[in-house]
């Protein structure tokens, strides 16, 4: 029997708002829009950053896992209306009363593109290789719910010892150390896929470095990737082998990498491209263009402080308010994004999930724990000032080097020093796997980071800020914060109401304190060639997906 916290506080409807697009009417203004596809089997896409990572067990970042979701396929895919829906899976997974042992039937058909079977043992594998310690994954902690996980990752126990096993061939038995409400979503996220162990030991340190260095389960296969971090183009291949190939319109998809979005107006203006990102100044004038779609993510940009040192003065709570205060965020988005992104009124974003007894959004039901006053931004410097016994204070503002980063981040240079003075900003856009390395390793003053949904939950944004967490770049630390985020995992897992009022709790304890500084939630501005269809949008999750998607003769 399905367990009813399978969906738990999750409110699918509230991440409907994209779905499935595609095309508009026909602009009778030539230079409005591109209206011709290079053929009717390809799709030209331009992104804004190179590929960190193709492999399944280290990807981190939205361009990794949009690949990924169209090259593998795992239990589950979320469909159209951004709804978890058997796809390895044979049929829906069954779930025990007690919400903590699911058991799944995969499908026989599933092939990999090298023409091996889709077999429970590589779910297995890609699961054991996930979390154990040496494949050093920042995503294992998603794994925490499946039963040994934590201890397997600590290098307390063995990887065999997860709580997934074989039954045969094609059946899976999984058990979750608790109930897990959104664990539905997770078995459709690219961690969670299954892997080729013979492929994956073959190629040893080579693994997934190039496109013909793995192979595929999915709609399409990886191919002219040549290196993470560093390829500016590659494709996505109508795979053969695929089990529901005849769903699959497309014969391939063409990325680019355009990080300058004047560059990739002109590619679409020229018919070079059929679907581009703009920001900024060349959103807001070509808002009203036919081809023109926003995209509202699941998504939070927030500036995260370095406190990883004892003497940092970023562990000053009045700082980090001042800070927040002094930024106006809605001049942000109206003035220097202009693509359809919100002002952020904390950490978890608007339209993901609803209170299970009263239906209110989460944040809005929050309140705004990011308010702008100035006033209170000069008085929070003048006492953070005495107690770091400074007059002034420098630092380094990094962010990737996209157009909409750099103009945030001279935005919120002006506004700092402007509004603080003695502050010294210095922005430094560096390239995005550039960006991923060095706030890892803390190589950091101030970052502009951000954070888009796993899954439709607040736990996904919560959870980051648990001491310990290595997303947790900041190291920001709170006792109570941590109390909370734990009960609303474990105490009160199956108690939908007190699991609510914990994520709350820790959702106004970090803005409290301005742990983080929530600044917007993210939308993306596209351009998109009305003859290209069915690209399917999900805000939380693996952003784009390519099955459904064609190109109108």
């Amino acid at each position: 029997m399905r367990n009813k916290l399978a969906y738990g506080i999750i409110a699918v409807c509230g991440l409907a708002l994209a779905g499935c697009y595609g095309g508009s009417s026909a602009s009778t203004d030539e230079s409005s829009s591109s209206t011709k596809a290079k053929d009717n089997g390809t799709f030209n896409l331009v992104v804004q950053q190179e590929m960190p990572t193709a492999d399944l067990s280290v990807a981190t970042d939205t361009i990794s896992f949009t690949a990924l979701n169209n090259v593998y396929e795992g239990i589950y895919r979320l469909d159209k209306d951004n709804k978890p829906q058997p796809a390895g899976a044979s049929e829906k997974v069954k779930v025990s009363d007690d919400g903590k042992t699911y058991t799944v039937k995969l499908r026989k058909d599933a092939k990999w593109s090298n023409g091996d079977p889709v077999t429970a043992k590589d779910y297995v594998f890609g699961w054991q290789r996930t979390v154990k310690p040496e494949t050093a994954s920042e995503y294992a902690y998603l794994f925490e719910p499946v039963e040994n996980a934590a201890d397997i990752s600590a290098g307390k126990k063995a990887p065999d010892e997860l709580g997934i096993k074989a039954v045969n061939d094609h059946e899976l038995e999984i058990k979750l150390s608790k109930p897990t409400p959104y664990f539905d979503y997770l078995l459709a996220f690219p961690s969670f896929f299954p892997q080729n162990q013979k492929v994956v030991e073959a190629n040893g340190k080579e693994y997934a470095t190039k496109s013909d260095k793995s192979v595929y389960n999915g709609p399409f296969t990886l191919e002219g990737f040549d290196g993470p971090g560093t390829d500016t183009e590659w494709e996505y291949k109508k795979n053969d082998t695929y089990w529901d190939k005849d769903e699959v319109k497309l014969s391939k998809v063409k990325v680019n990498v355009v990080k300058e979005s004047s560059t990739s107006l002109n590619l679409f203006k020229d018919g070079e491209a059929d679907d581009v990102i703009l920001s900024g100044e060349l959103a807001q004038q070509n808002a009203n263009d036919p081809a023109y779609k926003s995209f509202k993510e699941a998504r939070t940009s927030y500036l995260e402080y370095n406190q990883r040192k004892e003497d940092s003065p970023f562990k000053n709570e009045n700082l980090r308010k001042a800070i927040s205060y002094a930024i106006n965020r809605k001049s942000l988005v109206n003035q220097v994004l202009g693509d359809g992104s919100v002002v952020s009124t904390g950490l978890v974003p608007s339209g993901m999930s609803k209170n299970p007894k009263t239906d209110e959004d989460f944040a809005k039901e929050a309140g705004n724990l990011a308010p702008y006053d100035k006033k209170k931004a000069k008085e929070y410097w003048d006492k953070a000032k005495k107690e770091l016994k400074i007059d002034s204070l420098s630092f380094e503002l990094m962010a990737s080097d996209t157009d909409s980063s750099k103009k945030v981040i001279e935005y919120m240079q002006s506004a700092l020093e402007e509004t603080l003075p003695g502050i010294k900003v210095k922005p430094t856009p560096v390239p995005f796997s550039v960006r991923l390395d060095r706030s890892n390793a803390g190589d950091f003053d101030v970052l502009l980071g951000g954070w888009g949904a796993d899954y439709a939950d607040p736990s996904s944004f919560t959870d980051l800020f648990v001491t310990g967490n290595s997303y947790n770049r900041g190291r920001w630390s709170n006792e109570e914060y941590d109390k909370a985020v734990d009960a609303s995992g474990n105490k009160d897992a199956s108690n939908e109401e007190a699991r609510w009022d914990d994520l709350q709790k820790a959702n106004e304890l970090i803005s409290k304190e301005s742990g983080v500084a929530p600044l917007y939630q993210l939308s993306e501005a596209h351009l998109v060639n009305k003859k290209v269809k069915g690209i399917v949008h999900h805000p939380a999750g693996a952003s784009w997906d390519y099955k459904w998607t064609y190109v109108e003769k």
